[in-house]
């Protein structure tokens, strides 16, 4: 199937890997179906959600773990019906991400994770009632904060392997 995409042009996309959200995105609630694309660049975790009812409509999107190693929930229930989750492993989670003018200002949405059962290409985008997420991380800042984290563990490591 070929689609015209503001940001990529014309593009060639496999029907079989169309998401269905069948209540929309909130403020896209008549967009149902969209395509991941995935950036070529690997060394990147963005990728693009781009609706397939209108071209002109895509949004960048993160795994939210590559940046936030202890984000946690649970899936709402009614959500793992309506999705028809039958299995962990068939979950994808993202967050969408906001890239203003000054990148360095980059957020992504933990409040609003967008959940994919990708044994049946079924997602939807949940609202969390978890205070500590909200819907403007700084990606940067948390990626500063992982990697200090990282670093630390493995200091600890080489000081409790020196020490024996």
């Amino acid at each position: 199937m070929k689609l015209n995409t503001r940001h990529f042009g014309e593009i060639e996309i496999d029907e079989s890997k169309i998401l269905f959200f069948s209540d929309g995105i909130p403020g896209f609630e008549d967009l149902t179906q969209y395509i991941i694309l995935h950036n070529p660049d690997e060394e990147t975790p963005f990728h693009w959600l781009q609706a397939i009812e209108d071209g002109d409509l895509a949004f960048v999107i993160v795994n939210p773990f590559i940046f936030k190693a202890n984000y946690d929930f649970e899936i709402p229930k009614n959500i793992i019906e309506k999705l028809e989750i039958k299995s962990p492993e068939d979950v994808s989670v993202f967050a969408i991400v906001i890239i203003p003018e000054d990148i360095s200002k980059m957020t992504a949405n933990l409040r609003a994770p967008i959940i994919i059962n990708t044994a049946n290409n079924k997602a939807k985008q949940i609202m969390l009632d978890d205070e500590a997420y909200h819907t403007k991380h700084y990606i940067l800042q948390e990626m500063k904060n992982l990697t200090a984290t990282k670093q630390l563990k493995v200091e600890e490591q080489k000081a409790v392997e020196g020490a024996k």
